[in-house]
């Protein structure tokens, strides 16, 4: 399996335990939800699909909705199938979830992960979280080590380009410096005596996440039910 290819099946399987939904439906949340998405092809999303239905993680259910089946029957197709995720497949998904390892590090794979912290331990973000920080600061690092050898040898631009380059993982290391000590306060809050009665056990505790002006629109765009189906969204593929 391929990194991309894996970190697709951890977002649908994701997406799909908080409910079902048919592939129409999960293209729209991979594209509007997780931004990371936006440039992927969808003729990569049935296949996934199918993959996960084999492994046994997701099973196929016709849809429920009336108005579907009597659509699907007026045009003389199918209706839309729904995918459901089986408890094997919730097990998996788990142990995804639980993996801290320095794949969950990587740009496209940090992106995926954070977007699914809601639904995961502490201390498995803390670690996901430290993974991340030592990453860019060794990238940091390394651009530092570059520009301080190539400096005499590049024109304004390519130089204006590196230094950008070098100001953008900077902010996200002090993002992820503020965000780790939002989760180590919280969880220094949880354990003390005064808060023991008050203690949140749900894994999605989001506890010291940091709030900011302007943070209640941070979340992911809703999907546009007002789009029109995708003509090639062909339940039967």
């Amino acid at each position: 399996m391929s990194r991309r290819s894996g970190i697709l099946e951890f977002a649908v399987l994701g997406l799909l335990r908080e409910a079902p939904m048919h592939g129409y439906e999960l293209r729209k949340r991979l594209n509007t939800s997780l931004g990371i998405f936006r440039a992927f092809s969808y003729g990569t999303l049935y296949p996934c699909l199918k993959t996960l239905v084999a492994n046994g993680w997701l099973i196929e259910e016709p849809g429920n909705a009336p108005e579907d089946a009597l659509a699907a029957s007026l045009a003389g197709r199918r209706a839309k199938i729904v995918y459901r995720l089986t408890a094997e497949g919730k097990e998996h998904f788990e142990e995804l979830l639980s993996a801290t390892g320095p794949d969950s590090w990587e740009d496209e794979h940090f992106a995926a992960r954070f977007a699914f912290f809601g639904q995961t331990e502490r201390e498995v973000r803390m670690r996901v979280l430290e993974g991340r920080r030592s990453r860019l600061e060794e990238r940091l690092e390394k651009m530092r080590a570059s520009l301080a050898r190539t400096r005499e040898r590049l024109d304004d631009y390519t130089l204006e380009l590196q230094r950008h380059g070098m100001e953008s993982v900077e902010r996200e290391v002090r993002w992820l410096n503020e965000l780790i000590e939002s989760e180590r306060a919280g969880r220094d809050q949880r354990s003390s005596p005064e808060s023991t009665a008050q203690q949140d056990n749900t894994s999605g505790a989001t506890g010291g996440l940091p709030r900011h002006r302007g943070s209640e629109s941070s979340g992911g765009t809703p999907p546009d039910d007002s789009s029109p189906p995708d003509p090639s969204d062909d339940p039967a593929k």
